[in-house]
């Protein structure tokens, strides 16, 4: 990982400075699924001068150079999540508490190829997400609809 960055920034003429180092640091730490704004108050616990421009930046820097993913879970906000030494996973998504919960599944991928190669494609990348409600909303909905 360190050696993917570094020859990245390289490249583009970026330096590695501590508040960066910090960003990267927590971001890989906290892992799961974080908006730029839930990391920037990880990171200002550690360093208040963090400004949430050089925490997008960074981000995006991780981004360019595959070390993260950008995600929208349709709620409006890009969160971002590890990308090295993770296996393809999908996503199940609540729409009223924003809970992500990710799976593997070998059965969901295998009927993924066998489609694609039934119309003629070659799948070269994907992603499946599913939205619902959660065990704990699911719940309370029942909850609120007995009241």
């Amino acid at each position: 990982m360190d050696e993917v960055l570094q020859h990245y920034m390289a490249q583009h003429g970026l330096k590695s400075t501590r508040q960066r180092t910090l960003i990267i640091d927590t971001f890989f730490s906290v892992g799961g699924h974080l908006s730029v704004e839930e990391l920037w108050n990880k990171v200002r616990e550690q360093d208040a001068k963090v400004s949430v421009a050089t925490v997008y930046r960074t981000m995006k820097l991780l981004g360019e150079c595959g070390l993260a993913h950008a995600r929208n879970f349709g709620d409006g906000q890009t969160r971002y999540e590890a990308a090295v030494g993770r296996h393809h996973h999908d996503h199940l998504i609540c729409t009223h508490c924003g809970t992500i919960v990710e799976f593997e599944d070998e059965r969901i991928e295998q009927m993924q190829e066998v489609v694609a190669r039934k119309h003629g494609f070659t799948v070269t990348s994907h992603k499946m997400e599913l939205y619902g409600l959660c065990r704990n909303c699911q719940r309370l909905g029942k909850a609120k609809s007995e009241a």
